[in-house]
């Protein structure tokens, strides 16, 4: 059998914490900054955690090896 990759859009998007979780950028950030709250823009920096639904897709359909 051939062994199963993780996609390699996946690897660039979404990191996998020490504890299974994955942490992926913020959304919402690309453009239109000007109709955005101040408080939106400072909160949304950096990356955050996905909710174990979306995470769970993640892990299962492009990042089998983990």
């Amino acid at each position: 059998m051939p062994k199963m990759k993780t996609k390699s859009g996946a690897k660039k998007r979404f990191k996998l914490t020490a504890s299974g979780k994955v942490r992926s950028g913020q959304a919402g950030k690309r453009h239109g900054m000007i109709k955005r709250t101040q408080k939106q823009i400072r909160n949304q920096r950096g990356t955050t955690i996905l909710k174990d639904q979306d995470a769970a897709r993640v892990v299962k359909n492009f990042m089998p090896n983990g």
